[in-house]
């Protein structure tokens, strides 16, 4: 008779430890999701430039009123860090250079899909709501869209709204943020 298999979550601190290990080599793109160590997708050329219009356009709106980050991890508890696409964070003395950000750090997450459409909806959304992150935009280039996800939860948010062409989206967290969708979409 076979005994039935139990998976094992991993603990961020036990993520680190592997990859000092070299369990991963330098040029394995993961993040770790609850636990799971989960590859990513690879980024194509309509995401990377979506991340890099993204990236320039929010560090002009906000100045230093935030810290915009470019696919950095967000340490989410203990079995999280994911890897937005783009965060801002309320700014602090040594930019984050001792730990990575917590949910208690971020204004925005911003995640680009399009073959990761499904994981960032129903994987990574509902984690950071269940970490508490009071907002979270998901731009979807495959259906031309930006959902914005806010108010918590629970673990899941509590207002959804999704946005198209002609529309814009704003930031409830981050004074200036706003941005027309097809400025995002491109």
């Amino acid at each position: 008779m076979a005994m039935p298999l139990t998976a094992r979550r991993f603990t961020v601190d036990e993520y680190y430890r592997m990859g000092r290990a070299g369990v991963f080599h330098e040029d394995d793109r993961v993040e770790l999701l609850d636990g799971l160590i989960v590859e990513m997708s690879p980024i194509g050329p309509g995401h990377a430039g979506c991340v890099d219009v993204l990236t320039g356009v929010l560090s002009r709106l906000v100045g230093n009123r935030a810290v915009v980050r470019v696919q950095n991890p967000v340490r989410l508890g203990e079995h999280s860090e994911p890897q937005p696409d783009v965060a801002l964070l309320v700014p602090r003395a040594g930019a984050y250079r001792t730990a990575h950000p917590q949910p208690e750090d971020v204004l925005l997450l911003i995640e680009v899909a399009d073959a990761s459409l499904e994981h960032d909806r129903d994987v990574k959304v509902p984690l950071y709501a269940a970490a508490g992150v009071p907002e979270v935009w998901l731009v979807n280039l495959t259906e031309d869209a930006v959902t914005l996800y806010r108010d918590p939860v629970g673990g899941r948010y509590a207002t959804v709204r999704t946005a198209r062409r002609g529309e814009t989206v704003v930031s409830l967290r981050v004074p200036g943020a706003t941005l027309r969708v097809e400025d995002i979409l491109g």
